[in-house]
């Protein structure tokens, strides 16, 4: 199972994530959890997201990038769900093995996103820190999948970048099934 946990503040308004989201929907075996929507208060059920996780062999954080991380609601199920005991420390290997993918999108187009850019660093200097929980947790790091420019790009980008997506959580089920067969 798939699991995408989304993490967009204003869910309703996304153009990027929604594009995501929407091109993902009807695969088999994919579940969403709208972290906005189920907790608008913040109030994170922690057995029902650890149990989300529990169903998954894979993990997608799929969220636009805000102040080079997180939103902050992603950031709160961070240190609410993938607690010691759980996530990592003793008996916290629930997670180890499971794979899983940071799916972002950018404000800034790749330009922004170098040493010359308004950001002055590359996107792979914003990495470590979701990569870092994720190895933390014994999930094994995907590469991520990023949308640039996400509410300038014209609507056709984001349905390629919709396909890519698609294309790489089909290519991440056939590669998993080979492996088991």
């Amino acid at each position: 199972m798939i699991l995408v946990i989304l993490a967009h503040p204003y869910p309703r308004r996304s153009r990027a994530c929604a594009a995501l989201v929407e091109a993902i929907r009807d695969l088999p075996e994919v579940e969403i959890r709208s972290l906005y929507d189920l907790y608008p208060d913040f109030d994170v059920d922690r057995a029902a997201e650890q149990a989300a996780l529990a169903r998954a062999r894979l993990v997608v954080w799929l969220h636009p990038l805000f102040w080079y991380t997180a939103p902050g609601l992603m950031k709160h199920w961070f240190d609410e769900v993938l607690v010691r005991g759980f996530a990592y420390g003793p008996g916290g290997d629930a997670l180890a093995g499971k794979d899983v993918l940071w799916a972002t999108t950018t404000g800034g187009d790749e330009w922004a996103f170098s040493e010359a850019g308004r950001h002055q660093r590359p996107f792979d200097a914003f990495v470590p820190v979701i990569e870092q929980t994720a190895r933390f947790c014994g999930l094994n790091w995907l590469a991520p999948f990023v949308v640039h420019g996400a509410h300038e790009i014209p609507d056709e980008a984001l349905r390629d970048a919709g396909r890519s997506l698609r294309e790489r959580l089909v290519a991440w089920r056939a590669t998993v099934e080979t492996r088991n067969a």
